[in-house]
């Protein structure tokens, strides 16, 4: 018989109720205002729905109708500099928080009409749902993508649970800052199970991360109930499997979920780490739009009947009157007062056009608006000094590329303190698993940050970071392959930011990778990125095959404000070749290739590792081949003027890489070339690239997997003979 011993959690976790004491303690003022929030969010919604009604909404209307309780008693503790993150749900979190932000406080909601501030608000806000020209994000993001810096709304979400690691970021921003600042997540009962939140949940707890996991439990993923979802259905239970203390609250009552909130902030500001709110709330409609739940079968009258009385909005009301802090006639007005706002706001954006209501056609976003703001302009390089090898005004010679890898951000971690690093066994091992950050942890071991295995939560931790604004994180992938497993951050939220916010979001973050084709790590540790990348227009993406170049690109990868993919190379890390001797501060300008071997036979275009190899193949072969090195792959950073005068002069060439077919980098590039340069090609552009599969562990089977010098020469070759040139 086996001794049982119960286990007892090391936080705690507890059930927060409001008591009649709470209310009277909170006073007249604090309710009047956050009764006065609650209005203007009822109305807003009620005008999203009408205007959805009458088909004025593009794309889905996620009501908030029934939950503005949970947003209002958390926004009335918070100030402005204090950030959120919110979900595709979240127009009662974002009209919470900036009306926080700009609400007047001697502002008397029950005799005065609402500020004129407070009314462009709400306009701006309903043309960014509508997506017009005016909207906070200039109509690119709507209803799903909501974002005003300002007033610390960083942006809802439209990927469920998508914005919770970016909220890590904020919160570890807001750690180093030491202003006692705080970051807010909401995100809904749904989301619980999804990856991203565990993963972000475990990192807040390990860094002891200033955060708020704020938990919507409204019962259902769409039409899919809680109890279906999951076994233990109250959510706030998943703090305790990380040590973080949680509490559960009862979301229709804006008081309790005060109260809750000034735990949760105390457990935060004290620098106790990160908290939980699990707050029971109800969505009175449908997933969208301005249905019942109860029309479409998963809900009963009788519940949405019991939830209804229940209103939150009802609640603060009769709580004031009862204490005569309130009076009927007063709570009419306030009501009227923000319907009026809406209807202004309405007047505003629509018109009339016959017996129909249109958007007024001045609004919508022009045409030519679709990619502007994709990528930053680089002005931040203003000033920067460029150079290459051959005319380095700083000392030159011999190097080992992967001590120049470290040596590089070492001098810039030196010369910039918002620069850190972060990733997996990147402090120990000398310099993680190539050396890559050697010797780098002990310079500055507040800086080298090692995460465990959670490649979503820390490269979107490091997407929040850098969209907070006052760091600039470096992200280290073990392998390129891992992308893959944190590919919503990496795709859908760090790429998307910029544009989808309206253009002007910056992202500075570099996430450092490398190739590791033919080390026998199969399958899933052999990728390289370079396609997979490109296909994200918001990545910019260099890929240095010297030691000099390395150094450059790197610099200007630093100081970009547009995310940057580093791809290095396995077989370049031992290598040695021309690189700087002192002088570590120079850049190479995104976007610009370089002719490494001048030539009239044909155009090579590579990067990498294949770079040296066409250059060793030609040599072998005797050809007068001209060979360019890329360097910047995305297709902003493609290099035509070098590209196009080389074309024009061969009338040849070949797309060179050493990759499989799938996911190619080269047949984008093929693709483009023969559109630009088609009249002036002798022949189609021909390609050198590896086989379908992706490399097996097998050391033959792998090798067949990839291009080596052997294939270089037989495709130089091949291209020769279709030119009537067969080599002797």
């Amino acid at each position: 018989m086996p001794k049982i011993i119960d286990l007892t959690p090391q936080v705690p976790w507890q059930a927060i109720r409001s008591t009649a004491k709470d209310w009277t303690a909170l006073g007249p003022t604090t309710l009047l205002r956050m009764h006065h929030h609650l209005h203007i969010v009822r109305a807003f919604e009620e005008t999203v729905l009408e205007l959805d009604a009458q088909g004025l909404v593009h794309g889905p209307a996620h009501s908030s109708i029934g939950q503005e309780g949970g947003a209002i008693g958390v926004m009335s503790l918070l100030d402005s500099q204090d950030q959120i993150t919110g979900s595709h749900r979240g127009h009662h979190q974002f009209l919470a928080k900036g009306l926080k932000h700009i609400d007047p406080a001697d502002y008397d909601p029950r005799r005065q009409a609402i500020p004129a501030p407070v009314r462009h608000f709400l306009y701006r806000t309903l043309a960014e749902i509508l997506g017009l020209a005016d909207g906070f994000c200039k109509g690119r993001g709507g209803s799903m993508h909501l974002r005003w810096e300002e007033a610390g709304a960083l942006g809802t979400n439209a990927i469920v649970g998508g914005g919770v690691p970016i909220a890590n970021g904020v919160a570890w921003a807001k750690k180093r800052q030491g202003k006692g600042q705080v970051a807010f997540t909401f995100f809904g009962d749904g989301a619980v199970n999804i990856g991203a939140i565990p993963e972000s949940m475990n990192l807040a707890a390990l860094w002891n991360l200033p955060i708020c996991f704020f938990m919507e439990n409204n019962g259902y993923a769409v039409s899919t109930t809680i109890k279906e979802e999951t076994r233990e259905t109250r959510v706030s239970s998943r703090g305790l499997a990380y040590g973080i203390p949680a509490f559960q609250v009862d979301g229709m009552d804006p008081v309790a979920v005060r109260l809750a909130t000034q735990m949760a902030l105390e457990v935060m500001r004290k620098g106790r780490g990160p908290a939980i709110i699990e707050a029971e709330i109800y969505r009175f409609f449908h997933h969208s739009g301005g249905l019942l739940g109860s029309a479409f079968g998963y809900r009963n009258k009788d519940e949405e009947a019991a939830w209804r009385e229940r209103d939150p909005l009802l609640r603060v009301a009769k709580e004031m009157i009862s204490r005569k802090w309130l009076t009927a006639k007063e709570d009419a007005a306030i009501r009227d007062n923000a319907k009026r706002a809406m209807a202004e706001a309405v007047a505003r954006i629509t018109e009339m056009d016959g017996g129909k209501r249109r958007i007024v056609p001045s609004l919508w976003p022009k045409p030519e608006f679709r990619d502007e703001g994709l990528r930053g302009d680089l002005a931040e390089f203003a000033g920067a000094r460029f150079e290459e090898l051959e005319s380095a005004s700083g000392p030159v010679g011999e190097v080992k590329f992967i001590d120049v890898v470290s040596e590089v951000m070492g001098r810039r971690m030196e010369q910039d303190e918002r620069i850190f690093v972060v990733g997996e066994d990147i402090h120990r091992l000398k310099g993680g698993t190539n050396g890559a950050t050697r010797g780098l942890a002990a310079r500055f071991p507040d800086r080298i940050v090692p995460s465990p295995i959670a490649e979503q939560g820390f490269v979107g931790l490091a997407g929040g970071v850098a969209m907070e604004g006052t760091y600039r994180p470096v992200v280290e992938f073990m392998y390129p392959d891992f992308s893959l497993v944190a590919a919503d951050q990496v795709f859908n939220q760090i790429a998307k930011a910029r544009h989808m916010f309206g253009g002007e979001t910056r992202m500075p973050l570099v996430l450092r990778t490398k190739v590791a084709i033919g080390t026998g790590y199969g399958s899933q540790h052999s990728m390289d990125p370079a396609g997979l990348y490109a296909m994200w227009p918001g990545w910019r993406i260099v890929a240095p095959s010297t030691p000099f170049d390395y150094v450059g690109l790197m610099n200007s990868a630093l100081l970009c404000e547009d995310p940057v993919l580093v791809i290095e190379h396995v077989a370049l890390y031992n290598s040695s070749g021309a690189g700087p001797l002192a002088d570590f501060d120079y850049f190479i300008p995104l976007g610009r290739a370089k002719v490494v071997r001048p030539g009239n036979a044909f155009t090579v275009l590579s990067y990498l590792a294949m770079t040296p190899l066409a250059i060793k193949a030609a040599e072998e072969l005797g050809l007068d081949v001209e060979i360019i090195d890329l360097r910047s792959l995305d297709r902003a950073g493609l290099d035509w003027d070098t590209i196009g005068a080389s074309i024009m002069k061969t009338n040849n060439v070949v797309v060179l890489e050493q990759s499989p077919l799938t996911a190619s980098y080269g047949a984008m590039v093929t693709d483009e070339v023969q559109r630009r340069y088609f009249d002036h090609l002798d022949q189609p552009v021909a390609r050198i690239r590896g086989g379908e599969a992706s490399p097996s562990v097998s050391k033959v089977l792998e090798r067949a997997a990839f291009v080596g010098l052997e294939e270089i020469k037989a495709g130089f070759a091949a291209v020769m003979a279709d030119m009537g040139r067969p080599l002797s």
